[in-house]
Parts: structure tokens; C-alpha cells; sequence
């Protein structure tokens, strides 16, 4: 291309891969190329950063890339590039299915997004194999994959709202889970040095940000592969002396590494909010134990007592997978009763999926999808009847609120601080004028499902019975 295409990009998957998606699209922005946003139509080149997680984001992806592929042969584009977790798992099989990518790009080697974007198309390397179709696959991991350059998420054009962003502390995952393929896609564990996450977290504040949700594949091993004895808390004590920071929240913590250490620390900083998401999976022992999760039953129960009594006001987010090879109707019923019993602020259940090259794809007894998606049902419906009293009881109860977006009608989304942006239920303030990023205090009038309604304390409320 003889000038700087113009691109328009697609991001898929969970926020890490969008931290991904806004550091390529910062890069191609400093490069030259023109950003083509929603409603401005097709760019010259479009771009899709894939999630390879599970079997139905590979789906969704390669849906995505073939409605591309469609776009390119009508001449609506020049060029697709795949991009992201699907591009490293696959490798150029994804080019199987959809035969008119022109490049594909590694979660590892990011900075090739550029040279994929302006460089020779396929049918201009003279061959459809051999060693010159090498150019298409820009992913391959190795040690030196991780160096500064390429770990570095400044000066990204960011996708969130100007009021929050997402600061990954970590990139890989050193656990072992069964179930999981991001070891497989990601590598081990790396962690950004704390210079260079407060150089981060202070650029996403002097861009707008006052909530920095911190995120990682397991952020409570935070500092094991860089010999930072302090860890997490360490990082957390760091984090609480931000200027321009209402917010720190910390997400995808791993159970069996939580310490007292870390509990203390967010209990302390005021800026550090009281939630933590910390996916569990299962409470089963023999679930726990096939899942490779290095945690037990009394164990995990020991950590929630913990985190409740120790950090006043905390929320709890989890997530379980229902279905897992083996998992009895005992094991659902224990399970079940376990999430009655305990009121999870935010819950979500994921129905297994059968992953290849995963240990737990080689494992007997896999269970039907018709009773999976019964027992992710069930419990659904488990977590409906706590989540729906929870609301219930914070009727006439004040709080403050982050406004998440301009209001329709009066009315704004907003979250509280055991919400996270997303993934958790909102709070709809009712009244008032406000811009994304203000701090309001409300008063609950009531709730919608698992939404809660509120109204400013300042508007004059009536006295609720």
C-alpha cells in the first residue's frame, strides 16, 4: 500500500485481550493509520483480536472472520488480519477456515501488528507454502518474547470509557488447572516490575481514569517470577498513594495464594476497593482435586470467613464451572447448597467445555451438554434467590456511586464499589445531572432483578417505609 491504510478492528474476549487490542491500536495509530470507529463504515484493512479461551469464542471468531472474508471478496476491504489468543492456538489452522486472512499476529509479538497492516499481502509472496508462508504466523513464543517493548501497555488508544481502564499486572499463568488453555496460549507467568505498573496506572489517570481495575491471569502470585518479596500487597500499598485514583480494584485473584498479607492490604488502603473476584470453580474436594486447583473445601471456607471479617463492607465475586468430567449429581447438590448458603455478592457459572489438549479433555465420564446446561440452570436460579434478597435488603441504605455513562430520560447507570464494570449488575440513579466518572451518594429506592435502583441523597428523597 503505497499510503497508510486506513483499519477498522474487531475485539473479542475477556479484558486482557482487550488491553492487547488497545495497545495494537495505539501502535497503528502512531504508525499513520487513520482509525475507523463505529458507524464510519469499513476501513481499508479490518482487524479481529480473537479469544481461543473456549470452543464457542473460537466459533464466534472464526464467524467474525468470515463475514470479513465476505466483505474483502464484494471489495469493501483489502486486507484481514487475525489477530490475539485464537491466532496462537491455532496458528495458520485457522487460515483452514477462513482462507482469505492475509496475516495472522500472536498475542506475544504485538508490535508486528504494524508490518501486518502495511506489509506484503499473501498473494504477493509468490507461494502458497514453504517457507515464505512463515511471514503470516507472527506469534511463536519464546523467553524473549517478553522484553519491555512488547510488555509494555502505554500509550494504548483505549476502548473503555474515559473514566476506567484495565492495567494488566501480569501476562501468562504459571497454575496447572485441567480445564484451562491459557497456559498453553499465554506462557508462564511475567510480571511488569512495579516502575513501570505506577508509570502505566499513572498515564490511564492523566487519560481520565479514576477506577483502575487490575488484571492479570492470577494476580495474587503477583512478583513470584521477578523476586518481589512484597507481592501483591506490596503492589497494592504502591498503588494506594496514586493521585487522581477513586478506585483500585483488583480482579482474577487465585484462591490458593491469597495471603494474610494481601487481605490486611486491602482492607487498609482506602483506595483499594472493598471487592475482590476470586474464581473458584467448585467447592467438591473430588471436583477441586480434578481441577487441579491446589485448594480445598475447608480451605477455600477458612479464606471467605477471612476476607469477610477482616476487610469491613467487602464484596465477593466468583465464578464455577458446572459440568466438569466426572461431577456427580452429590457433587452439583453440594455445590448448590454451598452458594445458597454463602450469598456470593456476583456469581457467574460457566458450563464446561471440553478443550483440546487440555488434561481434562482426556479424562472419562464427560457429561452430556443437556445436563450441563440443566445444572449451570439450577444454579443460576440459586444465585437469583441470594442475589434478588441482597438487593432487597440495601432498600434505604446510602452509598456512593460511579456514573458509568450520560443518563436517558434522568436516569444513569452507575456502579457502587462492589460492582465491576461489565461483568456485575448496575445501580440506576434517578435524577441530578452528571458526566461519566462522577462520584454520587445515593439512596436505594428498590431494585429490578438484580439491578438496584437509586435516587441522589440530595434530591429531596422521601422518608421510605
Amino acid at each position: 500500500m503505497s499510503e497508510m491504510p486506513s483499519v477498522s478492528f474487531v475485539s473479542l474476549g475477556c479484558p486482557k485481550n482487550l488491553v492487547d487490542s488497545e495497545k495494537m491500536l495505539g501502535l497503528l495509530a502512531e504508525a499513520g493509520c487513520a482509525i475507523v470507529g463505529d458507524g464510519s463504515g469499513l476501513g481499508d484493512v479490518l482487524i479481529v483480536n480473537t479469544c481461543g479461551f473456549l470452543s464457542a469464542s473460537r466459533d464466534e471468531a472464526v464467524g467474525i472472520l468470515q463475514e470479513a472474508a465476505e466483505h474483502k471478496r464484494n471489495g469493501d476491504i483489502q486486507r484481514i488480519v487475525a489477530a490475539g489468543c485464537l491466532v496462537q492456538r491455532d496458528g495458520q489452522g485457522l487460515m483452514k477456515d477462513v482462507p482469505e486472512i492475509d496475516a495472522l499476529v500472536g498475542v506475544h509479538n504485538r508490535s508486528d501488528i504494524v508490518r501486518a497492516v502495511t506489509g506484503r499481502k499473501r498473494n504477493e509472496l509468490g507461494s502458497s507454502g514453504g517457507a515464505d508462508d512463515s511471514v503470516l504466523f507472527l506469534g511463536e513464543y519464546h523467553a524473549s518474547s517478553w522484553t519491555e517493548a512488547n510488555r509494555s501497555d502505554q500509550t494504548r488508544l483505549r476502548l473503555t470509557p474515559a473514566h476506567y481502564a484495565y492495567l494488566r499486572m501480569s501476562e501468562g499463568c504459571n497454575q496447572k488447572c485441567t480445564f484451562c488453555t491459557i497456559p498453553s496460549i499465554r506462557g508462564p507467568m511475567h510480571c511488569k516490575g512495579v516502575d513501570e505498573i505506577m508509570a502505566e496506572a499513572n498515564e490511564l489517570i492523566a487519560d481520565g481514569a479514576v477506577e483502575i481495575n487490575l488484571i492479570g491471569q492470577d494476580t495474587t502470585s503477583y512478583g513470584q517470577d521477578i523476586g518481589y518479596d512484597a507481592g501483591l500487597s506490596g503492589l497494592l500499598k504502591t498503588l494506594n498513594t496514586l493521585d487522581g485514583a477513586h478506585w483500585i480494584r483488583l480482579m482474577y485473584a487465585y484462591p490458593s495464594d491469597f495471603t494474610d498479607e494481601m487481605i490486611d492490604a486491602i482492607a487498609a488502603c482506602e483506595k483499594v476497593a472493598k471487592y475482590i473476584d476470586i474464581p473458584l470453580q467448585h467447592i467438591s474436594d473430588r471436583m477441586l482435586k480434578a481441577m487441579y486447583r491446589r485448594v480445598t473445601r475447608n480451605e477455600t471456607e477458612k479464606l471467605l470467613t477471612k476476607l469477610r471479617e477482616r476487610i469491613p463492607g467487602v464484596s465477593i465475586r466468583t465464578t464455577f464451572i458446572s459440568g466438569f468430567p466426572g461431577e456427580s449429581q452429590a457433587d452439583h447438590e453440594e455445590l448448590r447448597k454451598f452458594i445458597r448458603d454463602f450469598g456470593f455478592d456476583m456469581l457467574g457459572v460457566f458450563p464446561y467445555s471440553n478443550e483440546p489438549g487440555t488434561p481434562a479433555h482426556r479424562m472419562k465420564n464427560h457429561l452430556p451438554p443437556e445436563l450441563i446446561d440443566e445444572r449451570v440452570d439450577e444454579l443460576m436460579l440459586t444465585q437469583q434467590d441470594v442475589a434478588f434478597e441482597m438487593a432487597a435488603a440495601r432498600k434505604g441504605k446510602n452509598f456512593d456511586v460511579m456514573i458509568d455513562d450520560y443518563g436517558e430520560g434522568g436516569v444513569y447507570p452507575a456502579r457502587h464499589e462492589g460492582q465491576a464494570p461489565e461483568v456485575d449488575s448496575v445501580v440506576y440513579v434517578e435524577g441530578g445531572e452528571y458526566d461519566p466518572g462522577d462520584i454520587v451518594t445515593v439512596r436505594c429506592t428498590g431494585h429490578r432483578d438484580y439491578d438496584l435502583l437509586a435516587k441522589p441523597v440530595d434530591a429531596g428523597l422521601p422518608i421510605l417505609q
